[in-house]
């Protein structure tokens, strides 16, 4: 993927999750290039000549799903479309966040410029101006099976580009023929397949994915140099992180996490021998680089996957211009996505459950050898004591969430849309998931970083910045306050990214 500046350049083949990212977070705007608008232009052409020879094709000369067998003739071609649009924005719930829609969008655009879709080149273009001047469709959040791709939300998506449905712009919600006209745009009108093309795939799912997958491998980092203080706090031994017993069970996570760990612990004049005041660490010490690698390794199989939607063909029917051929599948199924979503959820929910763990040494006696609950007056001051309970109670939260959505099915289209594959709703758990991962490890940070205060010597080099980076913003707990704003600038921290780089 070109990008370069401000803008993104879209050809449908190299779209990263970071491009996506970049198009949902930071305004970047999108470029078609020349080659895709070519693609784009030849499929078209295929349509207008089954139009005109009246061809029967499915969603083009007919109607959809269970109404596939009635024969669409003449200006209901095109009115066929609307009425598609118009009857499948029938989304529920709360409104998708800004991220969330303008990720859909971007992913939208990149799905028709590969091609294959027959959408017209003004049309598509209608979509990434929307995109670009900052129209962002009022889309509700629930309403899709996850197969025959993302209607209800999707389509909401599209009502805005006829001038229907509700947008935001600048913060204002308005209706969508003021929304376009805020931007200097105009409604369009659908011609043939083009409201079938614009929602059949799988975005709404793919794009939470792409920004649950970015934020997870923040989490990850920031996790991990979030345990080296633990360790440091609790005196631990670092020796279990040695190269050469990862050598033998050579999982790359595991052993990319064990390395990660020696060069957070760096330097560090907190940690102990094997042997000095015990023999080995509990597992929420000693076990991180298998438990963080086996996170590390799914990430990247869901990394790849995604990616690789994001650069699919999840339409239908799909147009091969080379060949001719009109092909019925259903690439709009969203298994894969349900997959990776499901899969991503358990991974990083493990990251919660075994911070949570670490938590509850630190503020246990018994356990840390340090002051109770981390007060200097235990019984006067309850210190970190509730703390704990709020992370107990989230990673609870997280494990009835982590059941995964994939493994249901429902039909639908009178029996004829039979197995669908609920990727979105795993989408949007997972979604809640990464939140409540990074409040739980924002709760530990702020315990470390206390735990810590009561020890000597030099920290490690990355350990070190970590606990800087924190006591900038939040100083040490000497006797109660309100902990929430304390645990709400910890958590943003981590959301920002401060800790996940803090080595680079």
């Amino acid at each position: 993927m070109n990008q370069q500046a401000n803008v993104v350049k879209v050809d449908g083949d190299q779209l990263r999750i970071e491009d996506v990212v970049s198009i949902a977070r930071s305004a970047i705007h999108i470029q078609l290039t020349e080659e895709a608008l070519h693609r784009v232009r030849a499929s078209r052409a295929m349509v207008e000549r089954m139009v005109s020879q009246q061809e029967v094709v499915y969603g083009i000369t007919t109607g959809f799903g269970k109404f596939s067998d009635v024969m669409i003739h003449g200006e209901d071609v095109s009115k066929l479309q609307e009425n598609l649009i118009m009857s499948h924005a029938c989304g529920m719930g709360d409104p998708y966040a800004v991220e969330v829609v303008r990720a859909m969008m971007a992913l939208r655009i990149n799905a028709l410029a590969k091609g294959y879709s027959g959408i017209r080149e003004e049309t598509l273009l209608q979509l990434v101006e929307l995109c670009n001047r900052g129209v962002h469709p009022i889309i509700p959040q629930q309403g899709s099976l996850g197969a025959s791709g993302d209607l209800a939300p999707l389509a909401h998506m599209v009502l805005v580009m006829l001038g229907k449905g509700e947008a935001l712009v600048n913060g204002k919600r308005l209706s969508g023929k003021e929304a376009l006209s805020e931007v200097g745009l105009s409604p369009i009108r659908l011609e043939a397949k083009e409201g079938l093309a614009l929602i059949n795939g799988t975005q709404a799912m793919t794009a939470q994915l792409c920004l649950a997958l970015y934020d997870s491998r923040v989490l990850l980092e920031s996790a991990e140099l979030i345990a080296a203080m633990t360790i440091e706090a609790l005196r631990g031994i670092p020796k279990a992180f040695d190269p050469q017993l990862h050598l033998v069970r050579p999982h790359p996570g595991q052993q990319e996490s064990a390395k990660r760990l020696l060069q957070h612990l760096s330097g560090s004049k907190r940690t102990t021998g094997q042997g000095e005041l015990r023999v080995q660490d509990p597992y929420s010490l000693r076990c991180l680089p298998q438990v963080h690698g086996a996170t590390r390794d799914t990430l990247e199989y869901v990394w790849t996957t995604v990616t690789r939607e994001c650069n699919s063909v999840t339409d239908n029917p799909i147009l091969f211009t080379e060949t001719g051929d009109v092909i019925s599948g259903g690439n709009f199924h969203g298994q894969p996505m349900a997959f990776a979503a499901d899969f991503l959820a358990i991974a990083i929910a493990e990251l919660a459950n075994i911070s949570e763990r670490r938590t509850e040494r630190l503020v246990n006696p018994q356990l840390s050898g340090l002051p109770g609950f981390l007060t200097e007056n235990g019984g006067l001051h309850s210190g970190f004591m509730i703390t704990q309970y709020v992370a107990a109670s989230i990673v609870s939260e997280n494990k009835v969430l982590c059941h995964p959505a994939s493994v249901d099915s429902i039909p639908s289209s009178a029996n004829q849309e039979d197995h669908v594959s609920m990727g979105t709703t795993s989408a949007r758990k997972l979604r809640t998931i990464v939140s409540n991962v990074t409040k739980v490890l924002a709760i530990e940070y702020l315990a470390a970083a206390q735990a810590i205060e009561f020890g000597s010597g030099d920290l490690g080099t990355g350990t070190a910045r970590a606990y800087e980076q924190l006591r900038r913003v939040i100083p040490r707990l000497h006797e109660d306050r309100e902990m929430h704003p304390d645990l709400v600038k910890a958590e943003e921290l981590i959301q920002q990214g401060t800790l996940a780089f803090v080595m680079e």
